[in-house]
């Protein structure tokens, strides 16, 4: 991890001294824009891989060469074995889009939607204090 993360660090530098010289040089809102957003992708990847990596401790079986599969097998997580949710989500930012498209009470309409169905996508599994 820490040397997908240093990578990660080296292209945030390279975007970080690319971006200043492409506006002076083209003068181009659009292109500008899409490298500043670039910078800020790949610095927000590198905080959080260097991060994660710091927190874990130790170098992780797939940065040392000498590493074995089995050092990685365990839980990875919890993942949903089935979910509406994001069906609603995607419904009703389809409802928030054609809401700019048709009319603000629309839009109105749809973010009340949107809110709803985030909230029953967090807390699909919740059950009391803490629980997952």
């Amino acid at each position: 991890m820490r040397a997908s993360g240093l990578i990660f660090a080296g292209m945030t530098v390279f975007f970080g001294v690319v971006t200043p010289a492409y506006w002076v040089l083209s003068e181009d809102p659009t292109g500008t824009t899409a490298l500043v957003l670039t910078f800020g992708l790949t610095a927000m990847l590198a905080f959080y891989i260097l991060f994660v990596a710091n927190r874990l401790g130790g170098t992780p079986p797939e940065d040392r060469p000498d590493g074995e599969i089995y050092e990685a097998a365990g839980e990875l997580g919890f993942f949903a074995p089935k979910s509406w949710s994001p069906l609603f989500v995607a419904g009703a930012s389809s409802v928030v889009v054609l809401g700019l498209v048709f009319g603000w009470w629309l839009a109105i309409i749809g973010v009340a939607l949107l809110v709803g169905a985030l909230f029953a996508w967090v807390f699909e599994f919740y059950r009391g204090e803490w629980a997952h």
